[in-house]
């Protein structure tokens, strides 16, 4: 069998290796999580971003280099890297060591480090495949969120002319029109980024406005309710402190939803382990392969497949709202509110994309409901979540 054989039979066993429930998904009915892996994928010359311990060591590195880490902590810290198992409380200890003994994260030398570390990120883009890919799903609506510090994925969309912008938590009316669908091309860093001077943090406390704010809460929660979860290169993600206070501790009935995880398959007996014990928490692991190179091609052809479906009510849409007749019957039958002109309200807000991949609901129980209509009646409701196991 000659190398061209070869590459298309890897090619069309891939493509049988999607599962049909995900690549049946609207690109509005997902949201993308991404993580380290994505980043590895697209500047593999960067270190840090291959991984959670690959970024701890290159800002242990540099502190050390800058001089703002005692050499006694270094040595410490490095020690640490190599023998502790949790590494986000790695983390969360080397940030709150160089950070003030108030326990207030701003200011601090961490984004320093970060700065030094992540420097001239566009000059590393080698493979863009990825980040194709993601933003072919956003511009059909697709939301996406990032444990990440790093901003290539917005840095390559603006070089491709699309309106990125980077969100984090701390912009109360920015988070809440993401999550109601009306930032088209915004990425929500759960941590911050690492070109932002307030810090970052790794734990809930750093972000109690938020986590106590209920009306952020439930309209970040319900996405877990109208959206089926993608996560893409993660993972520690899962054990994420900042992920679980925000999406995790109010989802019910896990056994019963839906999500999905790209994971590479290194041993055989623990992929099949793993896939057991997290579709009990309603997550589908799926294998783009048992080498790194496959995951590039596999997202490709995934994004393809999806983005490849028809709306089973593409025809009915309004040209000008984007929300057909089946849409809005679909809002009113859920909330209960006959008398609610969901088009009206959609038309309302001036910061709404009227693009197709804008079509969901989010259910706001304080005030009123915000567009992002899930899809026709017809589909049987779903319901989405994820759960808190232990993943390493």
């Amino acid at each position: 069998m000659d190398s061209e054989e070869r590459t298309t039979n890897r090619s069309e066993q891939k493509s049988r290796k999607i599962l049909r429930s995900l690549i049946r998904k609207q690109p509005w009915d997902l949201l993308l999580v991404i993580g380290t892996g994505v980043s590895a994928a697209v500047a593999p010359e960067i270190p840090a971003l291959c991984s959670w311990r690959s970024c701890i060591e290159a800002v242990i590195e540099a502190a050390e280099q800058l001089e703002v880490l005692h050499p006694g902590d270094v040595a410490e810290f490095r020690k640490k890297v190599i023998k502790d198992r949790d590494l986000l409380v790695v983390a969360h200890d080397l940030i709150r060591k160089m950070s003030p003994r108030t326990g207030d994260t701003k200011p601090n030398f961490f984004q320093d480090c970060l700065m030094e570390v992540f420097d001239n990120l566009e000059q590393h883009i080698q493979n863009p495949v990825v980040l194709q890919s993601i933003l072919r799903l956003m511009e059909r609506g697709t939301m996406v969120l990032t444990t990440n510090y790093d901003n290539l994925l917005e840095i390559f969309g603006q070089q491709q002319g699309k309106p990125m912008e980077s969100l984090d938590l701390k912009d109360k009316d920015k988070v809440l029109q993401w999550a109601r669908g009306h930032i088209k091309y915004g990425v929500l860093h759960i941590h911050g980024l690492y070109t932002d001077p307030c810090g970052m943090v790794l734990d809930p406390s750093g972000y109690k406005d938020v986590t106590q704010d209920p009306e952020v809460m439930e309209v970040l929660q319900n996405l877990y309710l109208t959206k089926s979860f993608l996560f893409v290169g993660c993972g520690e993600t899962l054990r994420d402190q900042i992920f679980q206070a925000l999406f995790l501790y109010t989802v019910k009935n896990k056994v019963d939803l839906e999500h999905y995880m790209l994971v590479l398959k290194e041993n055989e007996d623990q992929f099949f382990k793993l896939q057991a014990d997290m579709l009990l928490h309603g997550i589908k692991v799926v294998s783009y392969g048992d080498c790194f190179e496959y995951f590039p091609e596999y997202v490709q052809d995934l994004t393809a497949q999806i983005c490849k479906q028809r709306s089973p009510d593409a025809d009915q849409v309004d040209s000008t709202t984007l929300l057909g007749t089946s849409c809005v019957d679909c809002a009113k039958r859920k909330l209960g509110e006959n008398d609610l002109d969901l088009s009206k309200r959609v038309k309302q807000s001036d910061n709404v994309d009227t693009s197709a991949g804008d079509l969901g609901i989010v259910k706001n129980f304080e005030t009123q409901v915000q567009g992002n209509c899930a899809g026709p009646p017809e589909r049987e409701a779903e319901n989405w979540a994820l759960s808190t196991p232990e993943f390493q």
